[in-house]
């Protein structure tokens, strides 16, 4: 059995709200009862399976959103785009990834704890293949242990990690150790499914008839091609996203409601990021009323879009040929964005977003051109990145014996949204909530013969904490 999750986003707490901790309580108690269907199999008996492993396909520990990006060290600032090869880079790297680690230290023990074999069990089988009652386990055996091994690779917001320099080895190796995880330390984790360090996961993946990658790389703004380089993505998260929630706060903090300050760091967890103007116009006016103070946040940013034009990372990407569509496209929403509250700006960005609204992004056309897709090697394209979980049929056949098919999923996230609601946009009103998928995959004879199952949920936030 494979259960794939990705888009955890786990920060260092400088920037938005990450996942509930008691999320990994619920997908730990899931695991238990997947273990036990997928005991049950195609011939109607059960037989314990021996073995579950759990992939963590990108973006999990969030190294970009952290506003210690934004620390001045010595004399140069330190950057994604940084030299990786430089000590001031690695020790930023490790101090957020340290801190991302005992912030969320809840989280990572509970996966840790899934080695144990008093939290992955499933009953003996009686002689007649039914799980034995607790009754009868004296007379069956021990409940069995499950042998539970965890995959990680690589994403956008944590492709520092498949940096393959000495020194991040180090990094590697504190995170196998802290999350329980089967990568060799001394290779970069992997980022694409055909990697040599993928190579062990590879045949977990074959196992299962899956294809699974984060799918950055049909982004653009956040993959160049080559993963161990940062992107105009990484960019934007730190000097435009997290410099703008750290500027207001350390400038206006005093001034604002804690509320508004509170809010102003979700702007990276709404959606789509286009509307970040319109939740910024709406947090104000529903938190501030003062007009002066949205003056002088619109200058921030605005003072920000300007500083960010003018970074010699942005302006040599901006200058060349690369992706010229995409390119123009970051140049409007930051000419549009300067325009932050007044009420054209909002009511082309409702617009806009409307028309997102209706058609998310999919990444289901890319699954069709893969090679394993092709030649039907694998039954079941997997991708994360876009935070938007799909289950999409690409192909059916019958072959000699039943009908088979290949089908394109999406693993979501697993992470707070904010979504315009679709009644009366021009009110400027979102509603949040926490998002969680996982996915599910199957061998052989297990879960009954079935190939997968996915779970995708909804949690309403709870109180805010005081800043």
């Amino acid at each position: 059995m494979l259960v794939i999750i990705s888009d955890l986003h786990l920060t260092d707490g400088t920037s938005s709200e990450t996942v509930h901790q008691g999320t990994l309580r619920v997908f730990r108690e899931r695991l238990r009862s997947l273990a036990y269907a997928a005991s049950w199999r195609a011939d109607g008996k059960y037989r314990p399976i021996e073995r579950l492993d759990v992939l963590l396909l990108g973006d999990i520990v969030d190294v970009l959103r952290s506003t210690r990006w934004l620390d001045e060290d010595g004399l140069s600032r330190v950057r994604p785009w940084s030299d990786p090869r430089g000590s001031d880079l690695l020790n930023k790297v490790w101090a957020i990834t340290t801190e991302i680690l005992e912030r969320n230290a809840v989280f990572f023990a509970m996966l840790r704890e899934l080695h144990h074999t008093s939290i992955a069990t499933v009953p003996p089988a009686t002689a007649d293949g039914r799980p034995a009652r607790a009754s009868e386990e004296s007379e069956a055996g021990a409940r069995v242990p499950v042998q539970v091994a965890i995959h990680y690779t690589t994403g956008n917001h944590d492709w520092l990690f498949h940096l393959p320099h000495a020194g991040y080895s180090e990094i590697r190796r504190y995170l196998v150790e802290r999350l329980g995880l089967e990568n060799d330390p001394e290779l970069p984790f992997p980022h694409d499914p055909g990697e040599p360090a993928a190579a062990p996961l590879r045949r977990i993946l074959d196992e299962h008839r899956v294809l699974a990658r984060h799918g950055d790389i049909f982004d653009p703004l956040n993959y160049e091609g080559n993963r161990d380089q940062a992107t105009l993505g990484d960019a934007v998260v730190v000097d435009l996203l997290m410099s703008f929630a750290a500027r207001v706060k350390a400038r206006l903090a005093e001034a604002l409601p804690p509320e508004c300050v509170r809010g102003l760091k979700e702007i990276d967890n709404v959606r789509p990021l286009s509307l970040v103007p319109v939740w910024v116009g709406a947090l104000l006016r529903r938190t501030c009323p003062n007009p002066q103070l949205h003056r002088r946040v619109r200058a921030i940013w605005n003072e920000l879009a300007d500083e960010f034009v003018h970074i010699p990372f942005v302006r040599e990407r901006f200058t060349s040929s690369r992706h010229p569509v995409e390119i123009e496209k970051l140049k409007w929403a930051l000419r549009l964005s300067k325009k932050l509250l007044e009420p054209q700006c909002s009511r082309l960005l409702l617009w806009a977003g409307g028309k997102a609204g209706q058609q998310k992004t999919s990444y289901a056309g890319h699954a069709l051109q893969e090679p394993a897709f092709k030649d039907r090697a694998s039954r079941f394209i997997v991708y994360g990145h876009t935070h938007h979980h799909e289950v999409v049929p690409l192909d059916s056949w019958f072959s000699s014996t039943s009908p088979a098919a290949q089908i394109y999923l999406n693993s979501g996230t697993w992470r707070p949204v904010h979504e315009l609601t679709r009644f009366r946009p021009a009110k400027e009103a979102f509603v949040g909530y926490h998002a969680m998928t996982y996915l599910v995959f199957f061998k052989d004879d297990e879960r009954g013969g079935r190939g997968f199952e996915c779970w995708s949920g909804n949690l309403a936030p709870g109180t805010p904490r005081p800043l």
